[in-house]
């Protein structure tokens, strides 16, 4: 209650009174009424907030300590990879100790080969993939770049010989030209520029006054998910590593996002080790091997025409794939 609203509540209630005569005690008990209830509304409010921040507060510091308790993967650092060749040895994971994410899979992905992942949902594609780039042990089983075992591999030549695109890649508030560099720090403007040409991204630094200077995130400019895919590629194309780990990388593009991003992805993949993982099938006809997981196994594997040809797990996911892809809303 405003004090303005106190005022002309206690002129009208004057007049009434006036032709009402009431005992002091009422009135006494109207007018502490007027004044104390905006005060206890406020203070009340107040507990109210400071609580809620508390709260706030209190679980962004138990995740941080969640993640100050994890122990450093350790590392011997005395395997060097030999080329870009992937192969998994008899890997078993699980996230909570019972069900099995990944259950003994071995496969061998040659050098400079373009691999593809697919299957339903939690059959264990993404899992797969974090065993590469360690952001997991397996339990069980072994995993090898270029020959030598992830964990014997020192942490930054290990880094240095992958780069990964995820489905939600996320920008930090900076310029284009900061966000592109994360690939390689000491990249000149040219090479940024070159990587940004080669990954479609000319019309997003087209319609920016100042280009890759642009900041993002600041004054009202943020991109849409699929020119931040094409950023997060154009970073991956500057690092220029061995092994290129794509994860979903269309899944919230729009039709012309999508096939920019996928003109990007072909010219990314030249003279890589590209390991690919999509629920887009018809982003994969051109892949050297497909594997299909189930229930953390390796339950199909071969080309697309191969695979289409078994009428197994991926033929029926391709015919499900065709029906939603024809699928039109229509009127009657």
């Amino acid at each position: 209650m405003s004090i303005n609203s106190i005022f002309v509540f206690l002129i009208i209630g004057g007049l009434l009174l006036s032709k009402n005569p009431v005992s002091t005690d009422f009135l006494l008990n109207v007018v502490f009424y007027i004044l104390i209830t905006p005060a206890i509304t406020v203070v009340l409010g107040k507990i109210m907030h400071q609580s809620e921040t508390q709260m706030t507060v209190t679980d962004a510091l138990k995740r941080i300590d969640s993640v100050l308790q994890i122990s450093p993967l350790n590392s011997s650092g005395t395997q060097h990879p030999a080329d870009a060749s992937v192969e998994l040895r008899n890997v078993t994971f699980s996230y909570d100790g019972n069900k099995k994410a990944l259950n003994h899979i071995s496969l061998s992905i040659p050098e400079g080969k373009t691999v593809a992942f697919v299957g339903p949902s939690g059959g264990g594609k993404s899992t797969l993939a974090n065993m590469m780039v360690r952001f997991f042990d397996p339990q069980q089983g072994e995993v090898l770049i270029g020959g030598a075992n992830v964990k014997e591999i020192p942490k930054e030549e290990l880094m240095e010989h992958l780069s990964f695109v995820f489905q939600n890649s996320k920008l930090v508030k900076g310029t284009i030209l900061d966000n592109v560099r994360m690939g390689k720090p000491a990249a000149s403007e040219q090479e940024v520029l070159k990587a940004l040409k080669l990954a479609q991204c000319q019309d997003i630094i087209d319609k920016f006054p100042n280009g890759i200077h642009t900041m993002i995130g600041t004054k009202g400019i943020y991109l849409s998910g699929g020119e931040q895919q094409r950023i997060s590629i154009a970073r991956a194309i500057l690092k220029n590593a061995p092994i290129l780990i794509m994860d979903e990388a269309t899944a919230f593009s729009d039709p012309d996002n999508e096939s920019k991003i996928q003109t990007a992805m072909k010219e990314l993949a030249k003279n890589h080790t590209v390991i690919l993982i999509a629920h887009r099938l018809s982003t994969l006809k051109n892949a050297d091997c497909i594997y299909v997981l189930k229930d953390g196994k390796v339950c199909e594997s071969g080309n697309f025409e191969a695979l289409n040809s078994q009428n197994g797990v991926f033929h029926e996911m391709w015919e499900e794939y065709q029906k939603s892809v024809e699928w039109r809303v229509t009127t009657a």
